[in-house]
């Protein structure tokens, strides 16, 4: 097979290098990661958390570099893009990609792509999604053995210089909550704390899991709070849930003494199928807890690592899916069968739970067993436009908060705006605020938004604000497809040492949708194939196919074999060309050690 020199690194800056440019030529010698993210994804979020073992491990052979090329209109700023990495506690160059050069250079099709590029400066491996720690890692130490017998590996530090600290009271505070004294308590996001304003920090500061008193807890990029009811608190012996998210858990805390205990989650990260019966909370992978909210007698979490929400019940110490199916898109309906898109926060009045949807930039509710969605019209469609809930739009929110009356505001994130909803309606009521991720009504009324990029709580301002309307689409680089009848084709690579695992009947299954809906004639649905065929509509210009693959695996010749399931899903933008190619091909590739 040719080699394939791997192109040459450009945009518009770099970030964590000391105001240093690199080049290819720079990191002749090292094992090269190019990891192509954008900040506001979930997978993307996953993958820098994969690599940071793999960067300690491999520090003086590999140099790990961020390719940010975003989806969103506010993610094309360079100093949002500075706080998100500061955010994240990103550890190693990023490349500002915000015309997506980069990523068409090395045909990106999906976030996040990882690219690995040889100390001789040749690509010897692509893979989209999350997941490939392991099979990186044995690549690694193969390119290490090849390369030091070579002598074209040259060992030493990376480029790399970490960001002067910043001392602020918070550093990017995700969500608040008040307390049953009328105190605030704080989820200090980058400083993997919880802080009661004008008092105590909760946790060590250092990214960690461990239970326990205030000073001897740890989180990781803990967010979304929710206090229990009395009396459930009093039976279970803690008082408010948290969603520590980073370390896919849900954490109790005693407000008598601080005290931190594990009570939902392994810590590992959930990668297998969903039903709808209890499990044991604490023997349950999640993914991702963004929120959590007290609704129907039970702790609902958006589960923002599977598109999905679960449910909590700390009396039972159970757990289950309560809506969606894994398949990021926009669809009301009877749950569970909705799809969701990164849900972020939760709001609960009555008999209506409020739900914001990032990464569709919706404004949802469920009552009654069935999800509507008021604001929000796909993917790909996001903005600043005020009216009714059908035309409003709205870019990335992380925060909603119910209020008694009806009315909701919603924490408008990458506008840096508050929104109200209201009879049918969405208008601006506060703006230019600094990446805005939750609000709290307090008992006096009082209005607080969480400026998380400001590292600030401040109170909202009454009145509303005047705004033009400003709509966004994203023009991520399309597929071309022939319209009509196309073969789509998921070509399976196992991982090596492993077989597909025909134990349970057919190891592989195909999901595929489209939005808008009607741009597929035919061929959607659920099977077992990996082979479909389809049917584009010639009268739609295009859109987005959503496609699910998924193979069970087992190990070859292992004695005892251990099982593995693979998925993985991409949205595929797609234009209709009569002179392009009736067939459309993805690759999924096998999870070592899943």
């Amino acid at each position: 097979m040719a080699r394939v020199r791997a192109p040459e690194l450009r945009g518009r800056g770099w970030l964590n290098t000391g105001g240093r440019e690199l080049t290819l030529s720079d990191l002749r010698g090292k094992i090269v990661l190019l990891d192509f993210w954008t900040f506001c994804c979930i997978n993307c979020l996953h993958v820098l958390d994969e690599l940071r073992p793999l960067e300690e491990k491999y520090g003086d052979v590999l140099v790990v570099i961020g390719v940010h090329s975003p989806k969103f209109e506010h993610e094309k700023d360079p100093d949002a893009l500075a706080a998100a990495v500061e955010r994240y506690g990103v550890e190693h160059p990023v490349l500002d990609d915000p015309e997506m050069g980069m990523w068409r250079q090395y045909a990106a099709k999906a976030w996040p792509t990882l690219n690995v590029i040889d100390p001789e400066g040749y690509v010897v491996a692509a893979m989209a999604g999350e997941g490939h720690a392991e099979g990186l890692r044995r690549l690694i130490d193969e390119l290490i053995d090849e390369h030091e017998a070579k002598g074209t590996l040259h060992r030493g530090n990376g480029p790399f210089v970490p960001p002067p600290p910043s001392d602020t009271q918070f550093r990017f505070p995700g969500k608040a909550l008040e307390l049953p004294d009328g105190r605030i308590l704080v989820s200090d996001s980058a400083r993997h704390q919880l802080v009661v304003v004008d008092g105590e920090r909760i946790g060590s500061g250092k990214r960690g899991r461990a239970d326990g008193g205030p000073d001897q807890a740890s989180f990781s990029e803990p967010q979304g709070m929710c206090l229990l009811p009395p009396d459930v608190a009093q039976a279970v012996g803690y008082d408010v849930v948290i969603a520590d998210t980073v370390n896919h858990l849900l954490r109790g805390l005693r407000l008598s003494d601080l005290t931190v205990t594990t009570v939902a989650g392994t810590g590992r990260q959930w990668r297998s199928t969903l039903d709808e019966r209890p499990h044991d909370a604490r023997s349950m992978d999640l993914s991702s807890p963004w929120d959590v909210a007290w609704y129907q007698k039970k702790i609902i979490i958006a589960m923002a690592g599977t598109h999905t929400l679960w449910w909590f019940d700390p009396l039972k110490r159970t757990v289950g899916l309560f809506a969606g199916t894994t398949v990021e898109a926009l669809r009301d309906g009877e749950l569970p069968d909705v799809w969701l898109a990164q849900p972020s926060g939760l709001s609960a009045q009555g008999d209506r739970l409020w739900i914001v949807d990032s990464e569709t930039s919706a404004l949802r509710y469920i009552a009654g067993g069935v999800m509507k969605t008021v604001v929000g019209q796909g993917l790909f469609d996001f903005g600043l436009v005020d009216g009714p809930g059908e035309q409003a739009l709205m870019q990335h929110p992380l925060g909603v908060c119910a209020l008694p009356n009806g009315d909701v505001l919603v924490a408008d994130t990458y506008n840096g705006a508050v929104r109200l909803f209201r009879d049918g309606r969405l208008s601006t009521v506060e703006t230019g605020l600094a990446e805005p991720s939750d609000l709290v009504v307090t008992q006096g009324g009082d209005v607080l938004v969480v400026e998380s990029a400001a590292h600030r709580l401040v109170q909202l301002s009454p009145g509303s604000v005047g705004v033009d309307a400003v709509r966004h689409r994203v023009e991520r680089p399309v597929t071309l497809v022939k319209p009509g009848e196309v073969t789509l084709d998921v070509i399976f690579e196992p991982a090596p040492g492993q077989k597909l695992d025909f134990s349970f009947g057919d190891p592989t299954r195909l999901e595929v949708s489209a939005s808008p809906d009607d741009l597929l004639l035919s061929g959607g649905g659920t099977g077992t194939s990996l082979r479909r065929r389809l049917v584009l509509n010639p009268a739609a210009e295009g859109g987005v196919l959503q496609v699910v693959a998924q193979a069970a695996t087992c190990d070859a010749e292992a004695e005892n074999a251990a099982c593995h399931l693979t998925r993985q899903d991409w949205g595929v933008p797609i234009q209709l060309s009569a002179a392009a190619d009736a067939r459309l091909t993805l690759v999924l590739r096998g999870l070592e050690g899943a």
